[in-house]
């Protein structure tokens, strides 16, 4: 039966350009990066001591995002959140939630966007 969460694939644009943000902006490590053919490329990225879930960029060249969409959200866990946002607006990242919003009886969260207008998820647990 089912183990565990793989990966996450989110369908880009620009392999480089979401290299970039994954790794400079979000502070993931880019672990492989590889063309399977002249349409296609793949890299795979996860944050250090946690390489059991990857992140999974799906380059389709020319073809762009057209039928294939973009996952709906990814979200990442943050000890700090205000601080987070703060980064990511010193990065000049679009942010849907300017602000912190809370859930759940104390957990904060905010989305924002990657590179290709994917919907990313900084996610605060309570204390």
């Amino acid at each position: 039966m089912f183990k565990k969460m793989e990966h996450i694939g989110i369908m880009v644009n620009d392999m480089d350009r979401s290299i970039e943000f994954y790794t400079e902006v979000v502070g993931m490590d880019l672990k492989k990066r590889e063309k399977l053919n002249e349409e296609v490329e793949l890299a795979f990225l996860a944050f250090s001591g946690s390489e059991d879930i990857e992140l999974e960029l799906v380059g389709r060249g020319t073809t762009g995002l057209s039928d294939q969409g973009i996952v709906n959200h990814l979200a990442f866990s943050v000890e700090d959140i205000d601080e987070t946002l703060a980064h990511l607006k010193a990065h000049g990242v679009r942010l849907l939630d300017q602000t912190p919003r809370e859930i759940l009886d104390g957990v904060r969260i905010a989305f924002f966007f990657g590179p290709d207008g994917e919907r990313l998820e900084l996610v605060q647990q309570q204390a």
